[in-house]
């Protein structure tokens, strides 16, 4: 059986390995196991493997390289354009060799990949959509376009498609799924923080301005301009970090907030199990991994009111809907700071539910797809 994998997701060749982002890959790992052949679609980067990539793990697997496109700007457009019937091609012959095509979306190669899989109604397809699929949410007219093309079941034929949350009144091959992290021997006892000592908040992802880092920075400061004792370790690279080092550094934060980089899986699982809080202030997400990761270690997630967000802290149950108010959210989170056997409670609840979800669980999910 052959696999094929279209996706937009930068790919590096390493001593006759490919590496990419490792959540991805780890997922993508439980797939391709079932597999003979796997071709993948996407574009190659010349650059060092960092600590957030990761191998695939197959014997015959093969990377049919494509270039990247993207329409930010009037010339990248211009070029892309030009770049598109290559692309097309490329994913025509790859969906013909294959015996089960995969797409990952939302993204440019996998919106060009959900007009050509209309040409292969017999064969059998999932799609991955990895972001936001609440359908009043405010997103790009591409994210719009995949989104239609997939859940139409008119064009679209023999395909499930994975949208993380439940939505009402979708077609019928829209799938409620989930993703996962941990396996469960990882499952361990929860440890019973004390909220009366300083209390260690964690910020992990990309920094960039989706993701609000610089929020979790200012939330950090009004709570101590409260008197709270608290501490932010961040985790992470991207385009903000100049930003957040400067506000850091103007605002005489550098005692208590540490950037720590990208790191290995193994050293932010240790910085969760220390913390107490997770914040994410972000403006969009599919399935918050970083917050399924903490709930798994009992942090308790601070986290915008955005896609199944809501969902997964059960509306306050498991965690703390942020309102974006730096004054609504320090008071919220001083207040309930006084309350260690409430807060105990949610953390609890938070790692039970996301205890549900392990690989093997996953795994379980894939071979149902297969």
């Amino acid at each position: 059986m052959k696999f094929l994998i279209i996706s937009h997701t930068p790919h590096i060749l390493k001593k006759a390995q490919y590496f990419a982002y490792a959540p991805y890959v780890k997922e993508m790992n439980l797939w391709i196991k079932n597999f003979d052949s796997v071709e993948i679609i996407a574009p190659k980067v010349i650059r060092a493997v960092s600590k957030i990539d990761m191998p695939y793990k197959h014997k015959n697997i093969y990377l049919n390289r494509v270039p990247a496109i993207a329409f930010t700007s009037v010339k990248a457009s211009l070029k892309s354009v030009f770049k598109i019937p290559v692309i097309f091609v490329a994913l025509y012959k790859g969906c013909k060799r294959a015996d089960h095509i995969h797409l990952r979306c939302p993204g440019n190669i996998g919106l060009l990949g959900c007009f050509v899989q209309l040409l292969f109604p017999k064969k059998k397809k999932t799609a991955k959509y990895a972001g936001n699929w609440d359908p009043k949410a405010k997103q790009p007219w591409s994210y719009r376009l995949q989104k239609w093309i997939l859940s139409n079941t008119f064009l679209t034929r023999n395909m499930q498609v994975l949208v993380y949350g439940e939505w009402p009144k979708q077609t019928k091959n829209v799938l409620p799924f989930f993703t996962a992290s941990y396996a469960k021997n990882k499952i361990a006892n929860i440890p019973i923080r004390n909220y009366d000592n300083i209390i260690q908040f964690v910020f992990v992802g990309t920094l960039s301005k989706g993701k609000r880092p610089l929020y979790a920075v200012k939330l950090v400061e009004e709570l101590l301009k409260r008197g709270v004792l608290c501490r932010l370790a961040i985790y992470g690279e991207g385009e903000e970090r100049g930003a957040l080092e400067k506000y850091i550094e103007k605002s005489n934060l550098k005692s208590v907030i540490t950037l720590f980089g990208n790191q290995i899986s193994e050293v932010v699982e240790t910085a969760y199990k220390k913390s107490h809080f997770l914040i994410l202030a972000s403006k969009s997400e599919g399935w918050p991994k970083v917050v399924a990761e903490a709930m798994f270690w009992g942090v308790i997630p601070l986290a915008t009111n955005v896609s199944c967000i809501p969902w997964m802290m059960a509306h306050g149950e498991r965690g703390i809907l942020l309102n974006l108010d730096l004054h609504l959210d320090a008071q919220k989170i001083a207040s309930l700071l006084k309350q260690g056997e409430t807060l105990n409670t949610m953390a609890i609840n938070a790692a039970n539910w996301s205890r549900q979800y392990t690989l093997e669980d996953f795994e379980t999910e894939i071979k149902k797809l297969i």
